[in-house]
C-alpha cells in the first residue's frame, strides 16, 4: 500500500474544529481514500479583540491506487 499526504491551509468563520473539517470535506471533492487528518497547527484573525476567522493547518493523508508506482 502507498500512502500520500497534502498539507491544507482551510479556514472557518465560527471554530477551528470546523476549520479542519472544511479542509477534509474540500479534500475529500478531488481525492479519493482519504484514511486520517493531521491537524498540525491552528491560527486565527483577530480584529477589534475578536477572533473573526479561524485557521487550520492540515495534512490529509490517502492511499494510492495502483501499486505500479
Amino acid at each position: 500500500m502507498v500512502v500520500k499526504v497534502v498539507e491544507l491551509l482551510s479556514t472557518s468563520a465560527n471554530s477551528w474544529e470546523e476549520a479542519a473539517q472544511n479542509g477534509v470535506t474540500e479534500a475529500a471533492k478531488t481525492i479519493r481514500n482519504i484514511t486520517g487528518v493531521d491537524v498540525i497547527g491552528f491560527k486565527g484573525t483577530v480584529e477589534k479583540g475578536k477572533i473573526t476567522e479561524y485557521k487550520a493547518h492540515v495534512r490529509v493523508a490517502f492511499t494510492v491506487e495502483g501499486q505500479d508506482l
